[in-house]
Formats: structure tokens, sequence, C-alpha cells
């Protein structure tokens, strides 16, 4: 019996840890841009915001590399150019690559940044309008 190469699931493991690295990457840099900027009347509030946004994202990142360790995968020669993110890997063996486009690398960034940030997606909020929850009556 032949032993499977990369699966999607190891797959969509190393586009988590790729996207994972970037956000972490994006909230402390805008944690550290709110803080020395000067405009924001409380930086320290929207600090703690984007802040918790890093420490969600530092756990999951993590908890994938964890998995890395137990399928015996290796994420490395990271780049990125205008057409978007390119990494190499080894997986049990198997070398592969996996080339990312920036717009669905940013749509996927921004729709996890909003959960990480415990805010609402534009497309949960806009389907809800459309679609009120059906109204309950106690008897």
């Amino acid at each position: 019996m032949a032993i499977p190469a990369v699966t999607t699931e190891e797959r969509a493991l190393i586009k988590s840890y790729l996207l994972l690295m970037f956000i972490h990457k994006v909230f402390e840099r805008d944690c550290r841009i709110i803080q020395e900027s000067g405009v924001f009347k409380s930086p320290q509030l929207y600090v703690e915001i984007v802040g918790n946004g890093a420490k969600r994202a530092a756990v999951l990142l993590r908890e994938v590399k964890q998995e890395f360790t137990k399928r015996a995968i290796k994420v490395y020669d990271i780049g990125q150019n205008q057409e978007g993110i390119q990494a190499r890997y080894a997986c049990r063996g198997y070398i592969g690559s996996m080339n990312i486009l920036w717009p669905s690398f940013r749509e996927e960034m921004m729709d996890r940044m909003r959960a990480y940030l415990g805010l609402v997606s534009p497309e949960t909020e806009s389907s809800e309008q459309a679609h009120p929850p059906a109204a309950v009556y106690a008897r």
C-alpha cells in the first residue's frame, strides 16, 4: 500500500501557519504604532484590544507548531513578492511549495483578524440584517 503524499489537512496546517505568522506580525506592529503615535487619547485601551488579538494568534501559532512536530512538517524559505506569498516545506520526507495570491491571503487574514479581535465579519452582519432571527414567543 502506497503512503500518501502531503494531505489536504497538512497543506491546510501549512497555510494556517503562514497566515498566523503574518497576522501576529501585523498585530504586534499595530500595537507598537498605536503606542508610539501620540494620536490616541487612550492608547492603552487600543493596545489591549489589539494585544489580545496578538495573544490569540500566538496561542494558535504555538498549537500549529506542535502539530508540525507531530506530523514531521517543517516550513522554510518563506518569501513574498507582488503576486503573493511563497513557502517551501518538508512534510514526512516530501518536499513541496505553496503559493498563495495576495487577494485570497489578505481576505483570509482579515477574516481571521476580525475573529481574533472578537469582531463580527461584514458578511455575517449583512446576512443577519437580511434574515433576522425568528421571534420566540413564550406561552
